[in-house]
Formats: C-alpha cells, structure tokens, sequence
C-alpha cells in the first residue's frame, strides 16, 4: 500500500472514529452505517481523483458532487431515479423537515429521515474536508479542526448522553492519521538504513510541528465542551431561553421525547430515590404517577401533539371525559430529588390542582392535563401538593357507557397509513367475540399478560410501526412495546387510545409514605370511556398493578385488590407473582417474588451484558487496542528473538561461546533500532566505528555505555571485513541491554513514552508487509502470465503448423 493510501484510509478512519460521537443524538444506530458507507466512498472517490490528471483543488469539488449524488439516492428516491429537478425538490423537503424535527425533538431523537440526513451529511462534509486537508494538501494536523469540530457539536449536542469515551476513540483516530503522516514525510527520503534513495537523514526528521498542532487540539477538544452551553431543550436550541408567554409554548421542555428516556432507565435500571411521596387513600399502593400522556402515533413513535400550552393555574380544567365531578379526592404531598430532573410532573391522574412554590416555571397542557416545566431543573427537589380526584368505576358500568364523542373518535383513532396489517388483524380476531369497547380492551389485556409474551428489557426499544411488527412476531418486549402495541390496536377497533408514561406505584417507608426509584418508570395505555374519560389499562406482564375494573368477575367492589389478570407463565416468560408469605404487595406487582423474581433480574442483567451491541463494541474496542498497542508488540518481540528470551547470547545460551556472524548483526541491528527508537535515526552511509561514536555523542551515554557501544561496532567490523573464521566470545546481548539503559537514562519522558507505544524503528514492519505484498503480487502475476502462456501455447503451436503446411502462392 502506497503511503498515499495509507493517508486516505486513516483520514476515512479517524472520521469514522470521530463521528461515534454522535450516536446518542438519535434513538437508533442505523443511520450511522449510512455514514460510515459515505465515508468509505468519498475516501474511494478522493483517490481516483487524484490518480486522474487533475489539479488538486477539483478532488473536493468532485467529492462534493458525490456526497450529492448519494444523499439523492438515499433520501431523495421519491423523486425519481435519475438526479434531476425533483430529486432535489425532494431533498430539499426532507432537509427542511429534519430542522423542524431539530426544534421538536429532545435527544435522543427518534431516526426521521430528516435527522439522518443532516447528521448522514455532516459526516460526509466532514469527511471531505479531513481527507482535503490530510491528504490532498498533506496537512495532516490541520485535519484535527474539522475533527474537533464534529467531535465539539457531537459531545456538546449529546449533554448527559455523551461520553469520555468518544473523546478517546476519536483522539485515537487523529492520532493514528498524524502517525501515518509521519511515516509518509519519512518515505518521500527513502528507506534510509535498508535501502532506497539516500539523502540527509536529518533534513528527513518530521518536525515537531504537526505534533504540537496536535496536542493542541486534543488540549482544546478537551476544555472546549466544558465551555459549551448545556443544550437540553432540543437538538440546537436551550430549553429555558424562551419566552413564557401564554400559550406560545416558548421556552417549554415540550421537545422532551419521554418514550426514549423511559426506554433508557428501563433497560438500566438504577435504585436511585427520585421520589417520595404521601397520599391520603386507601389505594395509595396501586395509584400510578402519570406525568404525561401521548395521543399522536405518527409511525416513528407516540408523541405529544398538542402545543397550546397555557399557564399553569392553581386549579385545573375538568378532566376530558368525566360527567361527574362530585368524585372523592385524592391528597399527596411529593418531595422530588435532586437525581430528577427533565420530567414532567409526576402526579395521580385525573388531578384537579397543583401548587408549586414557583408557577412560572411550569406550563400545562389542557388537552392531556400534562404539567410540563420551563426549565431542564424545575423539578430537582421540587416539594408540591396535589388534589386527585379518585376514580373507581366498575367494569359493568363501562360495558354501557356510551360511545365516544366525535371529535374524540377523530384525533384519537387516527393510525399511520404504514401501520402492518396485521396490527389490526390481529386486534380483530382476539376481540371477535367481544360486544362492547371495554371487552374487547379486557381482551387484548388478558392476551398480552398471558403465556405467548414474555416481559424481556434485553429486545432494542422503539414504538414505530416497525417495532410494533416486530414485537408482534417475537413476543417479547418491556411496558414501552406492550402500551404502544395495545393502543395502535385499541386504535383500529375504533376505542380512543393514548400512551401515558409515568412511574408505578412506589416502595412503602411505613405509613402513607412510598418512595419511586428509578426501577419504576413506566408506560400503559389510557383508554376513553364516555362519562368517566380516560382510564388506564395494563397489558405488561408481571409489572405495575391490574385494575379493578379489568378483573374477571363483574361485581362492583369498592375494595383493594392484587390478583393479577395474567395466566401462569411458561418457565421461558417472565415470573408470575406468587402468594407467598414474605413477599409484599410491592415485589407482587413488579414479579420479583421469591427466588424466581431475583433469577429474573439477573436473566435481564445478564442479557444486557452478553447483548449483541456490548459484545460488538467491546469487539471494537479491543482491536483498536490492539492496533494501538500493534507497534510495541512487534517492537519486543523482535527484540527478544534478536537477544534471546533469556537475556543471553544466544536463545537458550549460556557461558561462553562463539557467536554467529547472525547473532552478531543482530545484536547491531538492535543498537541501532534502539537509538532509532530514541530519537536518532540510523545512517547507512556511516561504518560500524562512526556510528558507535555518533550515538555515544549525540546520546551523551556514560562510560560503560560508551564502552559497550564501542565492543558491538568492533565485533560487527569483524563480521563485517576480518577474515574468516575469526568469531566474538564477549556477551553481545548484555552489551546492547546496557547501552539501551544508557539511552533511556539520557532520553526525556515523552521520548521514552513514544519509543515504548509508537517506536519508529516499527515502520521496519509496514516496509516488510509492503515487500511482502508486493512480492505476492509479482509471484501471482508470474503465474497468471505462466498459466496464460500454457493456454496459449496449444493455439500457437496449432496455427504455426496450419501455416507450414499451406503452400506458398
């Protein structure tokens, strides 16, 4: 491989190591094969420009055309095959919806084609200007800005999602281009001690300019995102710096996408206390905390649609439903920790009034009676008040509520036109024989907490229709797939659904007082009954608490009760609650009886821990260690074959005896890659004597240093121009060990530490490989040409007998 190429495949590496850092922004990883494909073909595309007999300024420009060209064809397709007017057309409106989707969304994203395409682009711009900077203009350091740059808004963009971990991966990148621009100013003056062109090997040295470059920028990426604003409101915008002006919803959290942070604290879920709270009611154990509730489904995911947001006053609008509103009442007082932050405000539901010690900082939505704050921190250590009203109708009574109102039907059945068919084939046949909305609800509960699914937090999240297609096939999700999937059903039996987010019921402290930990996000289903307005439903196996209103008898009953909806689960689904003696309502409700409940939460851990995703990226970790550390490997082992594994003469020699004329040039040979190693270079135009004396100067080694200096140059002259037969006894090995210590003794510490991770006597093994390669491809192609030449002889000899034997005219 020329060194021109090693340029453009370690640019195309470190982009694609820097562009790692943006995976938090979105909900999926799927947009970031996309870009790792762009990247490869602008990198193939920037080097058959320059083989072309172009000027170098035209090899951006034609990368740019090509990172058109593919942005056409991947997010374009609408608009024809071919590139053309209505192919941009149509990449001009996917573009502008992705801004939108800037403004809208909180991160993680859910993966709209606009957001991968800007982010796609990004990349690919990226790409072009670290491979025009490094290899097209072989200025490799300056490379490090656009890298910084991507990096910067990547980390900056991600706030708490993002990590060190980026940082090192894409330092390592730009560290792996900055070494193979070294290796490429070193090879424009030849091979200098194994051959090639001869020239000054001092005029050679790289200078320390690209380096401090680079240490610079490492420095800056460093310090600069903990200069960077905090962006929390949106993907480019902070969530506290709008106005607060009624209705307009300036300034809101509005973009807080809950789904995606509730699939976050499900998967790695954490003890933390985020809330504790009293409530006056003897149901106080089985009351949800709902903050918030989603009525739009727009095929990607649930999302609050509303946008009227309005002050928040002390006393709500009555509930969207309720015909009565002389129902008991519900007190609680809440005591947010600091670890709680971003939410919406955790209350039961339906509340009637709120008090907060400060309103400006919360804004609510009238339509889904969702109280959402001004600010990423209103809500750490927020104490409040909340009056419900305690609903408790009975399933005879919602089997003859009425229908729903129209306006009602309209925005709260409307489905995606790409939801499967079989979403709404499915909801059909198990409520087929049901004859009212709440039997066909009770249906589809009783199925999804029944044996054919298995509560599994190991599956990838995501409440699109894909993932709803999917979790219908495999049967295995957490509470975020069983409320999407049962509302998107819910939805196509024409029954008002909605997705609500929010926490179980908490931890009992003794008395009225329960703690929420971070073990207690969840998502259900709400469904519409005309007359008593939004209920909950729970489809998730073996977690929350099944309402009374979905138990199997039909007598109305006023009374607390735990007995779960689902079947006994099958030994693979997650494990039923049980009836033990030691096992509390709580551990009931979330399935964690006994020693089955603890096997369950190891299972999960477990499946975390050998998912795919974590195996792959410790996959990709380790060779990038490996590669990193692939130098000092090489570099000692090639020692220790030289000096022997036991320090001696010879490999498993001792005492003395007469050392080969091998052993003897391989003890030079090591003198000489050790100083190389150290910061002086080899001359091949200088004898053994010179050279000796030259390292013990420019080293400034002591006097048995210099000394064992002096012996290896006198034995390799023997070897080098004595007659034959004239062999060293003297301990060769023990001479280069005490003239490396000297070197090391004399050497600074970023000179020892680059000779130890990065020697670059190492460019000795890219130098075999290419030999190596290059003969491979010499022997292959003289076999090739042997094999077309044994092909060809047959014919040969065929025709020039045919010609023999026609006579001449």
């Amino acid at each position: 491989m020329t060194t021109r190429a090693k340029l453009t495949a370690y640019s195309a590496l470190a982009t694609a190591l820097a562009s790692l850092c943006m995976m938090p922004l979105l909900t999926t990883r799927s947009w970031l094969t996309h870009a790792l494909l762009v990247i490869a073909v602008l990198a193939a595309v920037g080097a058959g420009l320059r083989r072309a007999p172009l000027h170098r300024s035209m090899v951006p420009v034609g990368q740019l055309l090509a990172l058109l060209l593919l942005m056409l064809l991947g997010f374009a397709g609408a608009g024809g095959v071919l590139p053309g007017p209505s192919t941009m057309r149509v990449l001009s409106e996917v573009f502008t919806a992705g801004l939108d989707d800037i403004q809208q969304y909180a991160i993680p994203a859910p993966p709209t084609a606009g957001l991968r395409l800007i982010l796609v682009s990004a990349v690919g711009l990226v790409a072009i200007a670290v491979d025009t900077v490094a290899v097209t203009y072989r200025r490799s350091a300056l490379a490090g800005l656009p890298l910084l740059a991507l990096y910067s808004v990547g980390n900056g963009l991600a706030g708490d999602h993002g990590s060190w971990v980026w940082f090192a991966v894409a330092a390592a990148g730009y560290l792996l281009l900055l070494f193979a621009e070294g290796q490429d100013r070193v090879s424009r003056w030849g091979r200098v001690f194994y051959g090639g062109a001869r020239g000054s090997v001092e005029s050679g040295r790289v200078s320390p300019g690209g380096r401090q470059v680079g240490v610079l920028a490492l420095a800056v990426a460093l310090l600069l995102p903990v200069v960077l604003p905090h962006w929390d409101g949106g993907l480019l915008r902070s969530a506290s710096g709008g106005s607060s002006g009624k209705g307009s919803g300036a300034g809101l959290t509005t973009s807080l996408d809950p789904l995606v942070s509730l699939e976050a604290a499900i998967t790695k879920p954490t003890d933390a206390e985020l809330l504790t709270y009293s409530l006056d009611s003897s149901l106080a154990d089985q009351t949800y905390l709902r903050t918030g509730s989603l009525d739009q489904f727009d095929g990607t995911n649930w999302k609050l649609g509303s946008t009227a947001v309005t002050d928040l006053a002390a006393t709500l609008p009555s509930p969207e439903g309720l015909s009565r509103s002389d129902q008991p009442r519900i007190e609680g007082d809440f005591q947010a920790s600091d670890r709680l932050q971003g939410s919406w405000l955790p209350m039961p539901y339906p509340a009637v009034s709120v008090q907060v010690p400060n309103r400006g900082d919360w804004k609510v939505d009238p339509l889904t009676r969702t109280v959402l704050p001004t600010n990423d921190k209103a809500i750490r250590g927020l104490r409040y008040h909340v009056s419900a009203l305690d609903l408790r109708p009975t399933a005879d009574e919602l089997r003859v509520a009425g229908s729903a109102p129209l306006d009602i039907r309209e925005h709260y059945t409307a489905l995606p036109i790409d939801l499967p068919a079989e979403v709404a084939t499915q909801a059909k046949a198990l409520t087929a024989g049901a004859r009212n909305d709440y039997d066909r609800a009770t249906a589809l509960v009783n199925w999804f907490t029944g044996p054919d699914f298995r509560y599994d937090t190991s599956v990838d999240g995501g409440t699109g229709s894909n993932a709803i297609s999917v979790f219908l096939r495999d049967r295995r999700g957490f509470c975020v797939h069983f409320a999407s999937t049962m509302a998107a059903m819910a939805r196509t039996l024409k029954i008002p659904a909605r997705v609500a987010v929010g926490f179980t019921p908490g931890d009992s402290k003794g008395g009225n007082v329960y703690s929420v930990t971070g073990r207690m996000y969840h998502a259900w289903p709400e469904l519409y009954f005309a007359g008593y307005g939004w209920l909950r439903f729970e489809p998730t196996p073996s977690r929350g608490v099944p309402t009374r209103y979905t138990e199997t008898s039909t007598t109305p009953t006023t009374a607390p009760t735990l007995r779960a909806t689902a079947a006994p689960q099958s030994a693979s689904a997650a494990p039923a609650p049980t009836t033990s003696s030691d096992c509390t309502p709580k551990q009931r409700q979330l399935g964690e009886c006994g020693p089955q409940g603890k096997a369950a939460g190891k299972t999960a851990e477990k499946s975390w821990l050998l998912s795919g995703q974590v195996l792959g990226a410790l996959a990709a970790v380790l060779a990038l260690i490996a590669l990193l550390l692939s130098p000092m490997l090489w570099r000692t082992a090639v020692r220790r074959r030289r000096l022997g594994a036991g320090g001696r003469r010879g490999p498993g020699g001792g005492g003395p005896a007469e050392l080969t004329d091998e052993q003897v040039l391989a003890a030079w040979d090591e003198l000489i890659d050790s100083a190389w190693d150290l910061g002086i270079p080899p001359d091949e135009s200088r004898t053994p004597r010179s050279t000796a004396r030259r390292i013990t100067e420019k080293a400034k080694l002591d006097e048995d240093s210099a000394a064992a200096t002096g012996r290896l140059a006198l034995a390799t002259e023997r070897v080098l121009y004595a007659p034959p037969g004239q062999h060293t006894t003297e301990p060769l090995a023990a001479d280069v060990r005490t003239v490396r210590r000297g070197l090391w003794a004399n050497a600074n510490r970023a000179g020892r530490t680059r000779a130890l991770l990065l020697p670059p006597s190492s460019a000795q093994l890219w130098w075999r490989i290419s030999d190596a390669v290059r003969a491979a491809r010499t022997a292959v192609s003289v076999r090739i040409g042997r094999a077309a030449e044994a092909l060809r002889a047959p014919g040969r000899r065929v025709l020039s007998r045919r010609k023999r034997s026609t006579p001449e005219s």
